[in-house]
């Protein structure tokens, strides 16, 4: 039993006679006795979850949050990040242990070379020490807290490299899309519709035979798809119509690039393979950067038209409501421009 401060009398079961031996027993009081002089509450103590090392805490923060995320891209990214790659100093350590030079020993590696990873994993890592204080697992400050901890120990990430993802030179875009057509890969045929679209990855995994009009030539993004949550619409090329209608010959599923039946293919699929094609220094999404570089410095097209295929936000709600509406046949004439120089059908695209 245990009475607390003020409190009323409170009995505690130590497990029933014969699972539990009379020694067992009395050694289990006995610890509660001692609990008891330290302050302790036994009953609260015993219905705790039992302490989880870092890594599997990992894995209990991504089941409860997987749900919000859009695509098994994100799910993907968050497991590499906090995976042996980068966190395999404390993956195995418990998590009220971890203090901060534990997160300075994983952070400090790639701070300065990769600070984009090194900016997310510190985030990530910081949401999932939240998540075990909130379980009961921690007490105490975050030992992964940017403001008045890290900030003090850590470069400004203003004082490092910024900009876009790494990004092929759009000069090498024609001969890496030659190569890519080389391929009988379906991460071949993705990546090479991301490239003619200058779509993000989410929406080109994603997309289904109902969203293409081969009619007129166009692509249908719903909303929920797309990283400002407003539906868009993509003039299809030439290049990308002729791509679509051999994979539409040969469809196994209602997505357009499926990796069985039912399920469309991985959100990691295009990165690993620009990996396997030794190209460690490019990403999938460097390529919208490649387009706006070649819109920009070969093409007499508007920045607003260029912007505008890329999905960006430009000017307020009134100027972007007109655009939706004038601008589609200037994006389709761009578009078609920029098919044609990735393909060299037409490499001096005005």
């Amino acid at each position: 039993m245990w009475v607390p401060k003020g409190g009323r009398r409170r009995e505690m079961g130590l497990g029933a006679y014969p699972t539990i031996k009379l020694a067992s027993a009395r050694s289990r009081a006995s610890e509660c006795r001692a609990a008891i002089e330290e302050g302790k509450d036994p009953i609260a103590e015993k219905s705790k979850q039992a302490e989880p090392t870092f890594g599997e805490c990992v894995d209990l923060y991504i089941s409860s949050i997987e749900s919000e995320w859009r695509n098994e891209k994100h799910q993907a990214q968050w497991k590499m990040t906090l995976s042996e790659a980068y966190c395999a100093a404390i993956r195995t350590k418990r998590v009220s242990t971890i203090n901060t030079e534990d997160v300075l020993s994983v952070l400090k590696p790639v701070w300065l070379s990769k600070n984009e990873t090194a900016s997310r994993l510190r985030g990530r890592i910081e949401r999932v020490l939240d998540f075990a204080k909130v379980k009961g697992w921690r007490t105490g400050e975050n030992p992964a807290a940017w403001r008045g901890n890290l900030r003090n120990l850590l470069p400004k990430r203003q004082k490092l490299q910024r900009g876009h993802q790494p990004a092929m030179r759009y000069q090498d875009v024609p001969i890496f899309v030659e190569r890519l057509r080389a391929s009988y890969a379906m991460a071949a045929r993705a990546l090479e519709f991301v490239i003619l679209t200058v779509g993000r990855s989410g929406e080109v995994l994603g997309a289904r035979w109902s969203e293409i009009d081969f009619e007129q030539k166009l692509w249908s993004v719903p909303k929920e798809r797309m990283k400002a949550g407003t539906s868009h619409t993509v003039p299809l090329s030439t290049p990308a119509i002729s791509l679509l209608e051999k994979l539409h010959q040969h469809r196994i599923s209602e997505y357009v690039f499926a990796r069985t039946k039912d399920v469309p293919l991985s959100g990691m699929a295009m990165l690993m393979l620009l990996r396997r094609m030794k190209l460690l220094s490019v990403t999938v999404h460097g390529f919208r950067s490649s387009f706006r570089d070649w819109a920009g410095d070969e093409t007499d097209f508007p920045r607003e038209v260029a912007e505008a295929a890329l999905a960006h936000k430009v000017g307020n709600e009134v100027e972007r409501a007109y655009r939706r509406s004038s601008s589609l046949e200037k994006r389709r004439r761009l578009m078609q421009s920029w098919g044609d120089f990735v393909t060299q059908t037409s490499p001096s695209a005005k």
